[in-house]
């Protein structure tokens, strides 16, 4: 059987099949791995899951795979956070978004979650991890002080996670004083035309762990 991948957020179906031949499902929901154990497959993929739209996929579906003898990789988004959690028993943890969480730098369900397009999968809102890594790069770059990137993070933090996007986080930036209005095209092209979409790049490695896996 072939491995069964849940995702579409954080990497889009048609891309991973290019990486990893396998069956793709949308993000991941409570009782989707307990349905899905039914049928045996030898690896599941974790990289995105629904969070507070409807109930997240349980910790004991998860085990109850392991268990059974299911290798279970996780990793870019919701796979990361519950992989760090699950480590212990087994579950497979791979990319930067995973050893964050890991190692308590991050800690909220919210610093990955997106709202998306139910018909194409399509993220409509930016990630709060995504942010945090674009911000440090425009610190890195100069773009930003070290006050600013903060201070933008803490906003963004702020704003509920369907709202997110560069266009609403800089205007309330303009709003708080943090940057001049002035500045707000030249940083909102930045953000553009440099964002870290790091749960992308962790979506990739677990669909590269899977492949070595197989292997």
């Amino acid at each position: 059987m072939k491995p069964v991948v849940y995702t579409g957020t954080s990497i889009s179906h048609s891309e991973a099949r290019t990486i990893l031949d396998a069956e793709y499902l949308p993000p991941v929901k409570r009782n989707d791995i307990k349905k899905l154990i039914k049928s045996s497959p030898d690896i599941i993929g974790i990289i995105d899951g629904v969070f507070f739209d409807s109930a997240a996929v349980a910790h004991r579906e998860i085990i109850e795979a392991l268990k059974m003898g299911i290798t279970v990789v996780g990793g870019g988004s919701m796979g990361a956070l519950r992989a760090s959690e699950l480590e212990p028993y087994g579950m497979i943890g791979v990319g930067e978004i995973y050893e964050m969480y890991r190692n308590g730098i991050l800690e909220s369900d919210d610093e990955v979650a997106v709202t998306f397009d139910d018909g194409t999968l399509e993220p409509l809102s930016i990630p709060l991890v995504n942010v945090r890594m674009t911000v440090k790069r425009a610190q890195e770059m100069g773009i930003l002080t070290d006050e600013q990137a903060f201070a933008v993070v803490d906003i963004t933090r702020k704003i509920f996670y369907p709202e997110r996007n560069y266009r609403n986080i800089i205007n309330e930036c303009v709003k708080k004083g943090i940057i001049a209005d002035s500045e707000k095209g030249k940083l909102f092209d930045f953000f553009k035309e440099n964002e870290v979409d790091v749960k992308r790049k962790d979506a990739i490695l677990v669909l590269k762990r899977i492949k070595e896996v197989l292997n």
